[in-house]
């Protein structure tokens, strides 16, 4: 038997979260039993535990987006993966248990010697950050790339994954505290979140005609990032962290023809084939063994301690992720 968290209705996660034990059964053809080994707690996590999410899964249901296991069986038919290896959880599959059984073809194997804590962190912000960098505008070594929430989990790997492509961001931040932090991570210009500074962003680039602009606030935030793209620029939405809603002047789309988007990782794995996912991880895999793209993190909780991990994760101003640690 193993432990697993459950949630039978939705509301505040410590409320309704309960740890409940279960036994995975053997693996299938195809299938493969796992030991999880460490889960994130993310906010999508925290929305769909409260029912605010956009997607919700049916009842009763397991949080935890992602994480990292180890196989511990293979069912027949299984000739990519085997005893011992390490994987990456597919999306959703309701990581903060301490076993599962699921489809091979739906896990993706990462280097024996990669950090468990980075690597339980690699389904959700990593990606996030690659393909807004990617889908939406051809960028070359030298373009510059603008955000806001810089200090996020998505705006931290944006840096790093824009430093290792030759890119240049300018980050936007709440607090001066976070200047330095960012500026050490790889930012090539960090600017607070206010309209003296936004206002010096064209400055700050060198006057560089900027295409892409990352947006995870909205409001007045977001206005900001789209009045300094220069003209047939995108403006990508994935997150709405204000509660305000954007703000796109009329005349940004009639005079500067600029693009608005939106960004659900949700719905690109629903959409992407194995072939287009595996050119995503590889590069991720990459940068993490290399070291260039890692995820601060604050603090680790057994699944028994639930109560106290997602009340930490809540916080703001956090230094880093909280993550469920099942095993060593």
């Amino acid at each position: 038997m193993s432990r697993i968290l459950r949630y039978h209705s939705t509301g505040r996660p410590a409320d309704v979260l309960t740890l409940e034990t279960e036994s995975a059964p053997d693996p299938a053809v195809g299938e493969v039993r796992l030991t999880v080994l460490a889960a994130p707690v993310n906010p999508a996590d925290i929305n769909q535990i409260e029912g605010k999410y956009g997607k919700q899964p049916s009842l009763p249901a397991t949080p935890g987006a992602e994480g990292v296991a180890r196989v511990e069986s293979a069912g027949p038919g299984v000739s990519t993966l085997s005893p011992g290896d390490l994987v990456l959880l597919p999306p959703g599959a309701g990581s903060w248990r301490e076993s599962l059984t699921t489809a091979a073809q739906d896990l993706v194997r990462i280097p024996a010697d990669l950090d468990i804590l980075q690597a339980a962190m690699l389904r959700v912000n990593p990606p996030t950050a690659l393909l807004m960098l990617t889908q939406y505008t051809d960028l070359n070594a030298g373009d510059w790339v603008l955000q806001n929430a810089a200090n996020s989990g998505v705006g931290r790997c944006v840096i790093q994954i824009a430093k290792a492509r030759g890119l240049h961001s300018l980050c936007v931040v709440r607090r001066p505290e976070l200047i330095p932090e960012l500026e050490a991570l790889g930012a090539d210009a960090v600017i607070l979140d206010r309209r003296e500074d936004m206002a010096s962003i064209r400055e700050r680039t060198g006057g560089a005609k900027v295409r892409l602009a990352l947006n995870a606030v909205g409001g007045d935030s977001a206005t900001g990032l789209a009045a300094a793209l220069a003209p047939g620029g995108t403006l990508v939405t994935y997150g709405a962290m204000s509660k305000q809603a954007l703000k796109v002047p009329n005349g940004f789309l009639i005079f500067k023809d600029l693009r608005v988007r939106g960004f659900w990782l949700t719905r690109w794995f629903e959409n992407a084939t194995v072939e287009e996912r595996g050119p995503v991880f590889d590069e991720l895999i990459a940068l993490a063994s290399a070291g260039r793209l890692t995820v601060p993190v604050e603090n680790t909780w057994p699944l028994g301690e639930f109560a106290a991990a997602v009340d930490q994760a809540q916080r703001e101003a956090r230094s880093g992720k909280i993550l469920f640690r099942m095993s060593a």
